[in-house]
């Protein structure tokens, strides 16, 4: 049942329970002219008419749509506060899903980040590996390299002490009488060459 229907038979049976009282508080007055009663009963009926009418224009008519423009704005206003609702429940969703995979990223960096550091300091020890052995042969080769030439110093030095040696010997054996026989030899070997 609408407001209108239900306001306009509460005013209904007002008017029709003021009308049947009419005669009862009549008679109830006694002492009052007839008249002068019966026509203050129908103003009073008449003022009560248009109370009534007053109210159920108020109420049949302008606050009905006041209500139902503001029942309108509050519906509305609560599917717009469910739609945000569930907008913001969905972005949560969406940042707990991306937190969780940012925790399973994070941990494929580090693990990736572990493996990579693995693989750097290998590297860097193979490499530190090789320059050892690329030191080692160098030493090796500047032993060798300073060995050889200590022998040729030490063959240089035994070459000279030994030709120092040889001429000592040779001045002490060499007299004048040496030496002209060994230069005769030499011219004699030289005459049977030229022949």
């Amino acid at each position: 049942m609408s407001y209108r229907r239900l306001i306009l038979s509460l005013l209904t049976v007002a008017t029709l329970v003021c009308v049947a009282a009419a005669p009862v508080m009549a008679s109830e007055e006694g002492g009052e002219d007839p008249v002068y009663s019966n026509v203050g009963l129908v103003f009073r009926i008449l003022n009560f008419l248009i109370v009534a009418y007053g109210a159920w224009y108020l109420f049949g008519r302008v606050l009905p749509k006041k209500f139902r423009a503001r029942a309108e704005s509050i519906t509305g206003a609560i599917s717009e506060a469910a739609r945000a609702k569930q907008d913001a429940e969905r972005l949560l969703r969406e940042a707990d899903a991306k937190l969780a995979k940012l925790d399973l990223e994070i941990g494929v960096i580090q693990e990736n980040a572990q493996r990579d550091a693995a693989a750097e300091a290998e590297r860097i020890r193979a490499a530190a590996r090789e320059e050892a052995v690329k030191i080692e042969r160098a030493a090796e080769m500047e032993i060798l390299a300073a060995g050889r030439a200590a022998q040729m110093e030490l063959t240089a030095l035994a070459a000279r002490l030994a030709v120092e040696s040889a001429e000592a010997v040779l001045r002490k054996e060499m007299t004048q009488p040496t030496d002209e026989s060994l230069f005769r030899a030499f011219l004699s070997d030289l005459a049977r060459s030229a022949n």
